[in-house]
């Protein structure tokens, strides 16, 4: 709610206009999108005002957001690619660690929550200090800038982010297991913390290009076996990823039950023959293409040419910085990749394994592959042994 406003007389007033405006938190950032018709700008811009300047927070809507979002998480909690997207991140960063926690909370922390905990967050991370504003759309710069004036009379003081603690080691490789009964599929996520924070030109952009031949393209290494070669999967992908604070490498896929056992063999087995052999040139002479390509297709689209804007604002980048990136994969040699496939690319003798699925399926058949397993519950938290 807001002051002039209850939560669903301000959805109808965003309906009638054909406008939507969305809050949304990333690891380090309240994000605020707004989407609108240019003849209606005004008054959509005039709602938005009203909900950063005017907020309501009653103890009738806390009660009834808190409901909804526990049913979701319970309802969620029966799905293998929840439980494993929730947990993952756990294992990497561990439970004392900010990032080791999903942002959608759990059903202790929700409840937990009081109408002065969430005043006290307004008051102490929203400000204008460090804030960015993106505009995309047919208007002059001056005109448009000045329809967001209202956003000087927010606060202006520092904002303090929690400390981060850095993420435990990944030692011997270890199967991670969470008993989801009667799932169809096994979730799988493979990976580990790297050292590699963003960058457009240097290792981590050149760990993207490094891995789309093993996990980053449709006829990728893992997929083309996993989805292609053996039908267990609609799906096989991985990825490197950084921001301003820490990296991880990650692979993802939900395989076939019955499969599991077989596909962690080949998935191992796929990475580590890459570790050693690295990328080949025709693979390379693919990437090339394929990654110029669609780079052209990035920024068609508002949203796609707000979001190019706002990473270069976060990482204080050149305006130019994808034609240097596509200068850069242009010169890339077979050399310099397979240096980066040396330093970056899953050692499989020192990765995270987390599976996500029916333990009376798979189970037993993954005691065979000689690895150390721990069962977890949908939490991430140790299940004790019997």
């Amino acid at each position: 709610d807001t002051k002039n406003y209850t939560a669903e007389d301000f959805s109808n007033e965003l309906d009638k206009l054909g406008s939507s405006i969305s809050v949304y938190t990333t690891d380090d950032a309240t994000v605020v999108n707004v989407q609108s018709l240019k003849k209606n700008l005004d008054r959509t811009v005039k709602l938005l005002e009203e909900r950063l300047l005017n907020p309501k927070f009653t103890e009738e809507a806390l009660a009834m957001n808190k409901k909804r979002a526990i049913e979701s998480i319970k309802n969620a909690m029966n799905r293998p690619n929840y439980v494993a997207s929730t947990v993952y991140p756990k294992i990497l960063y561990g439970a004392d660690n900010v990032l080791g926690w999903s942002a959608s909370g759990t059903e202790k922390t929700i409840n937990n929550i009081e109408l002065k905990d969430i005043e006290a967050y307004y008051s102490k991370f929203i400000s204008r200090k460090d804030a960015q504003l993106v505009i995309v759309g047919d208007m002059e710069k001056d005109a448009m800038v000045s329809k967001f004036a209202f956003l000087s009379r927010l606060p202006a003081h520092d904002v303090t982010l929690p400390d981060m603690k850095a993420a435990p080691k990944t030692g011997k490789t270890k199967i991670y297991f969470v008993n989801v009964p009667n799932a169809a599929q096994t979730e799988f996520r493979v990976g580990y913390v790297t050292d590699l924070k963003y960058d457009a030109l240097g290792d981590y952009y050149k760990a993207g290009i490094m891995n789309y031949p093993l996990g980053g393209a449709f006829n990728s290494r893992l997929n083309l076996d996993l989805r292609e070669a053996k039908g267990w999967t609609y799906g096989a992908r991985g990825s490197f990823d950084a921001d301003k604070y820490t990296g991880a490498y990650s692979f993802s896929a939900g395989i076939r039950a019955d499969a599991t056992d077989s596909a962690l063999v080949d998935i191992m087995q796929i990475m580590k023959e890459f570790k050693g052999s690295g990328v080949k040139k025709d693979e390379l002479e693919f990437t090339r293409m394929s990654l110029g390509q669609s780079d052209a297709r990035k920024y068609e689209g508002a949203f796609q040419k707000a979001s190019f804007l706002s990473r270069i604002l976060e990482y204080n980048l050149n305006a130019d910085y994808t034609k240097q990136q596509n200068a850069l994969l242009s010169k890339l040699d077979l050399r310099e990749v397979n240096s980066i496939v040396k330093k970056y690319a899953p050692d499989v003798d020192k990765i995270n394994i987390l599976l996500v699925g029916d333990k009376e399926k798979v189970w037993q058949k993954l005691t065979t592959l000689g690895y150390e397993i721990e069962e977890l519950d949908r939490d991430g938290n140790p299940v004790a042994k019997p």
